[in-house]
């Protein structure tokens, strides 16, 4: 029997083995990957983080905060990026707790909070857990013929903008608190002061208690 022989067409067909255009696609899906990888590294911003705890009131410039380089994608207009502070610094709207990223929305160009800082003393010891960023409620009592009247609240749900330590061993000064109280309650708690009333500062409830 004599032998086909190949027809005109047949002679130099190249059938590829779809294994081989598997394996094909398989690593241009790889390199692929590994190139978006790299890419998406150099998609990092340089924002700004809180050094310490930053309170209402506060104005910060860059010597005052940290530089952080993050991906936040599309949420990196929401923070301040390094570059958009201006030299006068900005002032603290709401608290900004030390070593978060600083939001834009926690900052402004003027003092909106109507808040001011009294430095109130300390009766005695400071709980551990006081500082920068606790709030407080104040408590005060008028001086009588015997002992003191009944304490009240005068402001209630202050924020202490700092801890200010007494310095020296052989200082006489007690340890005090920079509260940053609305500035209409100012006026009373200075009167407070003045009148040598009881002043003490009892941690505010939480919302959630």
């Amino acid at each position: 029997m004599m032998a086909r022989r190949p027809q005109r067409g047949e002679r130099g067909a190249l059938r590829l083995d779809p294994r081989l255009i598997i394996g094909v696609v398989l690593i241009a899906g790889s390199t692929f990957g590994v190139w978006s990888l790299v890419s998406g590294l150099d998609d990092g911003v340089e924002v700004y983080t809180a050094r310490d705890t930053l309170t209402p009131g506060t104005t910060v410039t860059a010597d005052d905060l940290a530089t952080e380089t993050v991906r936040l994608g599309g949420s990196a207009t929401h923070y301040l990026t390094v570059g958009e502070l201006p030299e006068g610094g900005l002032v603290v709207a709401r608290t900004i707790e030390a070593g978060e990223l600083v939001p834009d929305a926690a900052v402004d160009e003027t003092d909106r909070t109507g808040l001011a800082t009294v430095v109130v003393p300390s009766r005695g010891p400071l709980p551990s857990d006081v500082a920068a960023g606790t709030r407080v409620d104040v408590w005060t009592a008028k001086e009588a013929e015997r002992g003191y009247e009944p304490p009240t609240v005068l402001v209630s749900d202050a924020e202490i903008g700092g801890v200010i330590e007494a310095e020296g061993m052989v200082s006489t000064g007690g340890t005090s608190v920079e509260l940053l109280v609305p500035r209409e309650k100012v006026a009373a708690l200075l009167g407070a002061l003045a009148s040598g009333d009881a002043i003490d500062l009892v941690p505010a409830r939480s919302s959630g208690e």
